[in-house]
């Protein structure tokens, strides 16, 4: 009717049926960025914030949260992820942290949501982290940079610089 798959044609939110969707190797990465005060930025590259090493735990975070996405977007499938990995660089001249989260698996449908939840959740967790030194942060430019597998192949991002 619409082309939205999560909308029926009576315009009820449906679970999308994968049922008859041939399992294939699906990969997503996703990225966003937190920006910081300097002396922030400077605290969480030498480790020396009171709550503990941010990055880790803002990794640990991010991978888990991939886990569960299922659980926190409504419509979306539980998936066997076979990999998920987070990543960060200290932009320190800019004053942000970008967060990087990839994801695999072999499935019936993509890691799209699984990448986007984990970069949220790990940059909300250096949010917490951080907020005691500065509750200005802004976290942005949350963007799904790239995906393959499935009916619809290859995704890339296109720079927008």
């Amino acid at each position: 009717m619409n082309g939205l798959t999560h909308i029926d044609e009576k315009g009820n939110a449906v679970m999308v049926d994968v049922t008859e969707k041939k399992e294939s190797l699906r990969f997503a990465k996703a990225s966003g960025k937190i920006s910081l005060k300097p002396e922030v930025i400077a605290a969480v590259s030498e480790g020396s914030l009171p709550k503990g090493d941010v990055l880790a735990a803002a990794r640990i975070a991010g991978i888990m949260a991939a886990k569960k996405t299922s659980e926190l977007i409504p419509l979306c499938h539980p998936l066997f992820l076979s990999k998920v990995s987070v990543d960060f660089k200290i932009l320190s001249e800019e004053n942000e942290i970008e967060c990087f989260c990839s994801v695999k698996l072999v499935g019936k449908t993509g890691a799209e949501m699984e990448a986007l939840t984990g970069v949220s959740v790990a940059l909300l967790t250096i949010y917490d982290m951080c907020k005691a030194m500065d509750k200005s942060m802004e976290i942005g430019e949350i963007h799904l940079d790239e995906k393959s597998g499935g009916k619809s192949g290859t995704y890339i991002r296109k720079n927008l610089i």
